[in-house]
This record gives C-alpha cells, sequence and structure tokens, in this order.
C-alpha cells in the first residue's frame, strides 16, 4: 500500500459519507422504549 494513501482518500470518503447519511441512514430513527413488568401488588397480605 502506498504512502498518504488514507490522507489521499480521506475527502473522497468524507463526500460518500455525507452523500449517503443524506439518504436518511443516520441511525436509528425509532425511539427505544422499555418493557413495562407488570408487578401484582403486595401478594404476602
Amino acid at each position: 500500500m502506498a504512502d498518504n494513501y488514507l490522507e489521499r482518500h480521506r475527502e473522497d470518503y468524507e463526500i460518500r459519507k455525507k452523500r449517503w447519511l443524506a439518504k436518511g441512514h443516520g441511525g436509528s430513527k425509532r425511539p427505544y422504549r422499555t418493557r413495562e413488568i407488570e408487578r401484582p401488588e403486595d401478594e404476602s397480605l
């Protein structure tokens, strides 16, 4: 691999990344929901 390969291709990578994120692939859009556990009232009574 040639020297400075990453430095030379960084600009191309950033352009492709920006285009990819603009398409809506930036992450999860769904909100995180926790499962609610139904607990009975005090059963010791």
